[in-house]
């Protein structure tokens, strides 16, 4: 009997050891963050399936060593905005922040927040980043980011004439270019961060990455254009009724004063193939680097220690909708990847519960044993992070200029535009969002349920000049126009 209780002892012991190993550390320690942010990123990665034959072995690999977030949502289809509620955890219809300007600085309600990364600063960490981790505008990253060690040549390089036969804005532009990895920002980007994975730091340390592709011009040396053959090339999946049953303001709001080519000038030219090719590339090109980092942290002292966070900025249309680029509330224009790993955390699993980028800094602050923010409007995610099928009573918002919203569910997405009309989709039966079901009696309650998450107030737009205000005046003046 002795005998039996000591072997139930010690097998007892060995439970709760391994259960008390796949929770989140609660010592007081300070934990490194790793913070990567990703340009223009939407589901094309391996993971997450979005298209069939993206290779990004790295990028997987992450989501193999945490939780990989299915359903997360960006706060607007446009960097800056998107970029602005990552690093203060506040909705653009609060900060007044919609469209490509004006900074963090010049909104009465954000500038009174501690940007996530001054707020680790103020709690002694050793804090610095590189690339775009805010919007690219001169001085921005410069005034949030301390000991920020610049963008590493941005977009860049760009050749010395076009390679596509696209008349518009010089960025948009898609092909093979520089000859050589080592040419490209975003390679020169890993390398500082390899260096600086690498050296000693006698502080916890937030470090932040922030890679440029697959945002345009859609560049990359040749190798990693051979992964995607034109030949055996798949293009995404689209009808062509699929606008339909969309209101004349919901279409053109993703449609007028931007830069991109039409889906008709890319039909007409045979670029469909090459631009999705292009992306892909690109897309390819960026895991490998984001592999040299994850490398360098596990060769490193820091790797036991640091949480890695993945993210992207806001999602990308490659012919969906019958649009290229972002700027939109369909799911393929605010559908982003989000990657937690580290201590503790859950390897391999998925969530598809609703989450949103502003999420980011209230999760990191707890994993961090930091006090919270009551002024953020995230919420964090560390309950998802420990059990993904944990109770979650939220949504995700997304904006694109007041009065127009996406809500997003688990199994739902609700729009509504400034003039009343209306977008309902059920992802369980039309994962593609093709059919408008916001008139259909069944889903009436369901749809009621997602017009309460609406904001019950927002502040006037700040800012001026940028495509995105122009587009939202232009469908406010149309709209007027056919009242």
């Amino acid at each position: 009997m002795k005998h039996l209780k000591k072997i139930l002892s010690i097998s007892f012991l060995a439970v709760t050891v391994t259960s008390c190993s796949s929770q989140i550390p609660k010592e007081k320690s300070k934990p490194n963050v790793l913070f990567i942010a990703v340009d223009d990123l939407n589901d094309w990665i391996g993971v997450m399936g979005g298209h069939p034959q993206a290779k990004t072995p790295n990028m997987d690999r992450l989501a193999a060593r945490g939780v990989l977030f299915t359903n997360a949502q960006c706060q607007a289809p446009v960097c800056n905005p998107s970029r602005a509620s990552v690093m203060t955890s506040l909705q653009p219809n609060t900060t007044g922040i919609y469209f490509l300007d004006p900074d963090i600085v010049e909104s009465p309600v954000a500038v009174k927040n501690i940007v996530m990364p001054k707020r680790f600063q103020n709690e002694g960490y050793n804090v610095f980043g590189a690339g775009k981790l805010l919007h690219n505008a001169p001085g921005i990253n410069e005034t949030h980011i301390p000991n920020y060690a610049g963008s590493f040549g941005g977009f860049g390089p760009m050749p010395a004439k076009k390679i596509s036969d696209f008349p518009g804005h010089p960025l948009w532009d898609w092909g093979v270019f520089p000859e050589k990895d080592e040419q490209m920002p975003d390679y020169k980007l890993a390398t500082w961060a390899e260096e600086k994975l690498g050296s000693k730091m006698n502080q916890p340390f937030w470090m932040g990455v922030g890679f440029y592709r697959p945002h345009v011009p859609q560049f990359a040396p040749q190798k990693w254009f051979d992964m995607y053959p034109l030949e055996s090339l798949q293009l995404p999946a689209v009808i062509s009724n699929d606008l339909d049953d969309i209101s004349t303001y919901g279409i053109n709001i993703s449609r007028l004063n931007h830069v991109s080519p039409t889906f008709d000038w890319v039909k007409e030219h045979n670029q469909w193939k090459p631009l999705v090719q292009s992306y892909l590339a690109c897309v390819s090109f960026v895991d490998a680097q984001i592999g040299r980092v994850l490398d360098a942290l596990d060769k490193g002292e820091y790797g036991k220690n640091t949480y890695v966070v993945l993210f992207s900025d806001h999602g990308f249309h490659l012919g969906e909708k019958e649009r290229f680029a972002k700027r939109s509330l369909w799911e393929d224009g605010t559908r982003v990847p989000i990657i937690i790993a580290g201590p503790g955390i859950s390897k391999g699993k998925k969530c598809n519960k609703p989450v949103q980028l502003l999420d980011l800094y209230p999760t990191l602050l707890e994993l961090s044993h930091l006090k919270p923010d009551p002024k953020h409007e995230g919420h964090s995610l560390v309950p998802l992070l420990k059990n993904t099928n944990t109770s979650w009573p939220y949504y995700a918002q997304t904006c694109f200029g007041p009065g127009n919203y996406a809500i997003s569910s688990e199994q739902y997405r609700y729009m509504h535009y400034n003039d009343g009309t209306e977008e309902f989709y059920d992802h369980k039966t039309d994962p593609n969002e093709w059919y408008n079901l916001v008139k259909e009696s069944k889903y009436a309650k369901v749809i009621s349920q997602h017009r309460l998450q609406l904001p019950k107030s927002e502040y006037k737009i700040l800012g001026k000049g940028s495509t995105g205000h122009l587009s939202f005046e232009a469908t406010e003046e149309i709209a007027k126009k056919n009242k």
